[in-house]
């Protein structure tokens, strides 16, 4: 069976670890050609030099995606070592633990937030898009949430409005730039067993909590969020643009009303 990214090279934000790091290891499985993107170099170091221990050609590159400067850098580095870049999977994103409603998160937490979560997706689409356009074309995948469409069971206003930015983002950017054979979708997980959410669920209780939403009754696994990028990252998804592509156990079929 062909390998379905032959050919491609494919760059990952928030590749050290959960999705990010799973989608990677997917991506060079498919016989993409990685450029891993992590803020924490020792785990992003590790994480790409086990990606070449595994067969993958793997480059890591140390950049925080809320500064202009290191998303050019990151985009540079993938032209000048694989001499392309035709997937952007921007993947990056932060959920702090003060996050909470309106009247108790401080603004430095919104502020930050933003500057990852939608900032970061921004200066990552306004760097890549030049590189894709010079390969010829390619495929963005923005990692939204579920709480993009739908209301968060636990208050995380800064999340949630990160999450809705990348959505509406992901939806414009599609729009115009369907005519450059540039896809752009946003990425819709559902609730994930990954650190990210269980240092919320600490307890037996706020898991059943978030369980009893989830239509199929379980968390997802970074594996399978993987599976989705590769199909939206490979040409099995040429007509796919502009989608909000949930991968949340039924949750948004549960909850979500029809315009």
């Amino acid at each position: 069976m062909a390998e379905r990214l032959a050919g491609k090279v494919a760059l990952v934000t928030g590749g050290a670890r959960g999705i990010g790091l799973e989608t990677a290891r997917a991506f060079a499985a498919e016989g993409a050609q990685v450029v891993l993107v992590d803020l924490d170099e020792t785990e992003g170091t590790a994480a790409a030099e086990k990606l070449r221990e595994e067969g993958a050609e793997a480059l890591f590159v140390q950049a925080d995606v809320s500064k202009a400067a290191d998303c050019e850098r990151m985009v540079a580095a993938a032209e000048r070592s694989f001499d392309a870049l035709h997937v952007l999977f921007n993947n990056a994103g932060i959920s702090h633990i003060d996050d909470g409603d309106a009247e108790s998160t401080d603004e430095a937490v919104f502020d930050l937030t933003m500057n990852v979560n939608l900032k970061g997706v921004f200066l990552g689409c306004k760097y890549g898009i030049p590189a894709l356009r010079r390969a010829g074309g390619g495929s963005i995948i923005n990692t939204a949430s579920f709480v993009a469409s739908l209301g968060a069971a636990t208050p995380q206003l800064a999340y949630t409005a990160s999450k809705g930015g990348v959505l509406a983002l992901s939806r414009e950017l599609a729009v115009i730039h369907a005519r450059e054979d540039i896809r752009v979708n946003a990425l819709c997980p559902g609730p994930l067993r990954t650190e990210l959410l269980m240092k919320y669920l600490d307890t037996e209780e706020k898991m059943q909590r978030r369980l009893v939403h989830i239509p199929m009754g379980r968390f997802g696994d970074a594996e399978e969020i993987a599976q989705a990028v590769v199909f939206l990252a490979s040409d099995e998804s040429s007509f796919v643009t502009g989608a909000t592509f949930a991968v949340d156990g039924g949750i948004t079929a549960a909850y979500v009303t029809p315009e």
